[in-house]
């Protein structure tokens, strides 16, 4: 009830949540908080970007996060 109230959910998809909560083998690692960014880039570019995020199942903003990750030399903040 107090899910359904909070997040202003039915009370049938909120039972649904914590069925599928209760039914993770371990908690989820929390993910850092993402910021709005605004890039310029070649319109080549954002299509190769999402394309790749297609085959990998990703959105694009997390295939460009992993990529920018790599770049940098420091292992991406997966999360949910």
């Amino acid at each position: 009830m107090s899910l359904s109230d909070q997040f202003a959910l039915s009370r049938r998809q909120a039972y649904r949540y914590v069925q599928e909560a209760q039914s993770l083998m371990a908690p989820l690692p929390l993910r850092e908080a993402a910021i709005a960014v605004t890039f310029k880039l070649p319109p080549s570019l954002i299509q190769a970007l999402r394309q790749r995020a297609a085959s990998e199942g990703m959105t694009l903003s997390d295939t460009l996060a992993q990529a920018l990750s790599a770049y940098l030399g420091r292992a991406p903040d997966h999360g949910a």
